[in-house]
């Protein structure tokens, strides 16, 4: 037999105001998620393509060209989102257009079915997320808003992925049963969101401590307390999330080891000795993460004042254990860049609504008027704050949109044009010089790597381990791929503090030498753009 619930959300308590004003809620909040999908696909589509995904692209047409990863390119991300930056290459190849006028919508569609999935999970709960179009519009405005030209970021489909995960765990930490087909696919669905990003294992490692903490209150943790009846599915025990994500993990490493050995061996040792260049100081981080730290702990305390009489004390529970969880993944990764807060963003900003919507829903019965009404501005001040946030990363892309051919990216490709380059390089840390640069008029890149932080890492370590220069020669391998490509147009970054041309000629003579038939040719924001004369190449083996 089944074990039926003891503890959990009143089901249909919302209040009769809000059921009167339902259809309103759901025109106003379907009007709000259409206008962010408005205003992020017109800049998506009209300003250069976010680096990242673009060279994302560009590795993902390297290989489905026969190229090998990790070894012709180098990438230090796990193979599986090079898999999936695949999916909309062949998708533009079939409708006969360019990958990166796929690729957004392709990344927007994934997030908001798994948004749409996670609203349809949420059916039993109260307030905000009481309707399944309401709390659709509010999973997806979320999703699309909060990461702005990060939309695409394997932060940002991580989180997307683990959606349903967290929903259901909430309902079975209320004591409610799971259907095996629900919970077998969001365990799959979040072993995969994983895979985009391993050390996020640590967030869901925090969620099953919790969960056995909390232990007595569950139900159907053993094989007993389910019933099989067809394809019905009822009473899924409380191991089978976890255990299908930790076995879809298992099944990928299982993978990676047998398709592409060359990440183990090759692009993680290279990114544990290199990447620290790009770390940040502790207190620079913790300054640039003050506003999702407040957040944070303004939820805590509103999950904390209302645990008792929250209906949905349980989610809200969840998102704000996973959110600080994947802060703390933040901080030990010691990176400053933003789409590496967008889980616990989103997770802050989902806690924070579900908690005023839930309060809004209820606050005839709930307790201490004054206090509610104090916490309830608070939760609506730091919702507020980090939608102003938001919008402030996505102003300068949105102003870019408008006047597309006034960005550094923009004029770099009409440069490449106008000098009809063949071959191309960029020595710069910033990855937008090389990419979409690349991505937009078919230049080829003349190296292995996405832009210069390799080489700056290895200067970075050899300072305390000369060792690494031969461990790790990529100043060799840098200037050999300069040779060998002999780019038409060379883009030299003055910004960066480092004279790549300096650290590479004083290194290699090949590349001195290679080097002295470049002259320049233009300059601005910071950037110098040479071309070789027509002897640039004489003597140099053929790309």
């Amino acid at each position: 037999m089944t074990l039926h619930s003891r503890t959990g959300p009143q089901v249909g308590a919302t209040a009769p105001a809000l059921a009167d004003n339902r259809r309103a809620i759901s025109v106003a909040s379907t009007t709000l998620l259409l206008v962010a999908l408005t205003v992020v696909l017109f800049t998506a589509l009209r300003s250069p393509l976010k680096d990242d995904i673009a060279w994302l692209l560009y590795v993902a047409r390297r290989w489905l060209a026969g190229r090998e990863l990790y070894v012709d390119v180098i990438e230090v991300n796990p193979p599986l989102i090079i898999w999936i930056s695949a999916i909309p290459i062949r998708i533009a190849g079939w409708m006969n257009t360019r990958p990166e006028t796929i690729a957004i919508p392709f990344f927007i569609s994934a997030v908001l079915g798994c948004g749409g999935w996670a609203a349809c999970l949420l059916r039993g709960y109260s307030g905000l997320f009481a309707d399944r179009l309401p709390a659709f519009a509010a999973l997806g405005t979320v999703l699309v808003v909060v990461p702005g030209m990060d939309l695409g970021q394997r932060e940002h489909l991580l989180m997307a992925a683990i959606l349903p995960y967290l929903v259901l765990y909430a309902c079975r930490l209320d004591g409610r049963r799971l259907h095996w087909a629900a919970a077998l696919a969001a365990g799959v669905l979040a072993g995969f969101g994983c895979a985009l990003k391993p050390p996020y294992v640590a967030a869901f490692v925090v969620l099953e401590c919790l969960a056995l903490l909390r232990g007595p209150r569950l139900q159907g943790w053993g094989l007993h307390g389910w019933s099989l009846r067809g394809w019905g599915l009822r009473g899924a025990p409380f191991w089978v999330m976890p255990l299908a994500a930790a076995g879809t993990l298992a099944g990928y490493g299982a993978l990676v080891l047998l398709t592409c050995p060359n990440y183990l061996h090759r692009a993680v040792p290279l990114a544990l000795a290199l990447y620290g260049a790009t770390d940040v100081p502790f207190l620079q981080l913790l300054g640039d993460s003050l506003r999702l730290l407040f957040g944070e702990a303004v939820a805590v305390l509103l999950w904390w004042w209302s645990r008792r009489w929250l209906p949905e004390r349980n989610l809200m529970l969840t998102l704000v254990v996973f959110a600080l969880a994947s802060t703390v993944v933040c901080f030990v990764d010691g990176k400053d860049w933003f789409y590496h807060r967008l889980p616990a963003t989103i997770a802050t900003i989902l806690a924070l609504l579900l908690w005023i919507g839930s309060t809004l829903a209820h606050r005839r019965s709930m307790p201490l008027g004054k206090q509610r009404s104090f916490l309830l501005a608070a939760a609506v001040v730091v919702v507020v704050a980090l939608a102003v946030a938001s919008y402030q990363r996505l102003q300068p892309e949105v102003e870019m949109a408008v006047q597309p051919d006034h960005s550094t990216v923009a004029r770099l490709e009409q440069i490449v044009r106008e000098q009809h380059a063949r071959r191309y390089i960029a020595f710069s840390e910033w990855i937008a010089l090389g990419f979409p640069v690349v991505n937009n008029t078919g230049v080829v890149w003349t190296s292995r790597f996405d832009s210069m932080w390799a080489l700056k890492g290895e200067l970075w370590r050899v300072k305390f381990d000369p060792s690494a220069e031969q461990k790790f020669p990529v100043r060799h391998w840098v200037a050999r791929d300069f040779i060998a490509g002999c780019p038409d147009l060379a883009v030299v970054d003055l910004r960066e503090g480092v004279n790549y041309i300096a650290v590479l000629s004083a290194s290699d003579p090949d590349f001195a030498r290679a080097w002295a038939h470049y002259r320049r040719i233009d300059a601005f924001d910071g950037l110098e753009v040479y071309r070789h004369d027509e002897a640039g190449c004489a003597g140099l083996p053929p790309t």
